[in-house]
């Protein structure tokens, strides 16, 4: 009797090629052809998590991962290029900012930036409201490379920072400033390099306060 690890390791070697070696045009072509078009339909609204999770649901029984979703996706950015309608920039000015941070349930008690990334945009930072009475967390701006040296100016060289680092930290401590509020950003440096954040009410996660 077949266990459905020796099935699934039939799947992935059939035709004699390991599915797992696939390059993201071979993939594309194993996605049944309605979930292309949406794929390609969210890809032009620049929706990249919808088009990754359809491509990811569309693939999955075949063996396409979450990982080989998003290059599946990648390449359908590279492949639409200036004909996608891009997600406008998140505005960095404090008076923008402020006015997101007011409309947070709960009362802000931080201000907080942490590294994120994607197969699209590489490495980007995410700036956001901590609050209590709710607790929560709530996201005031993504800073893509080029929402970065929009803030920044072209001429500004911000090195050894990466340019989102740059401009979350110039940003974010500008809002904590006008809010009276600590700002926390535990990694300009390294990219994905997190320590442990302080949560409202004290204590970090894992620990007690």
């Amino acid at each position: 009797m077949l266990t459905g690890a020796a099935v699934a390791r039939g799947a992935e070697e059939r035709d004699g090629v390991r599915m797992a070696d696939r390059d993201p045009s071979e993939w594309w072509e194993l996605l049944p052809a309605g979930m292309r078009r949406q794929i390609d339909g969210y890809v032009l609204q620049d929706a990249f998590l919808q088009a990754v999770r359809t491509a990811f649901e569309g693939g999955r029984a075949c063996g396409l991962g979450l990982g080989d979703a998003q290059l599946v996706v990648n390449d359908r950015y590279l492949h639409h290029g200036d004909d996608i309608a891009r997600t406008p920039h998140s505005p960095l000015d404090v008076e923008s900012l402020a006015a997101r941070a007011a409309g947070c349930p709960g009362r802000v008690t931080a201000i907080e930036a942490e590294w994120d990334g994607d197969t699209v945009h590489d490495w980007f930072v995410s700036l956001l409201a901590v609050t209590a009475d709710p607790v929560g967390e709530h996201r005031l701006a993504t800073v893509y490379r080029d929402t970065a040296v929009g803030y920044l100016g072209e001429d500004e060289d911000v090195r050894p920072l990466h340019p989102s680092a740059a401009a979350a930290d110039r940003s974010g401590r500008a809002l904590a400033a006008r809010l009276s509020v600590p700002f926390r950003f535990p990694s300009t440096d390294i990219p994905g390099g997190q320590g442990p954040r302080r949560r409202p009410g004290g204590g970090y996660p894992g620990r007690g306060a």
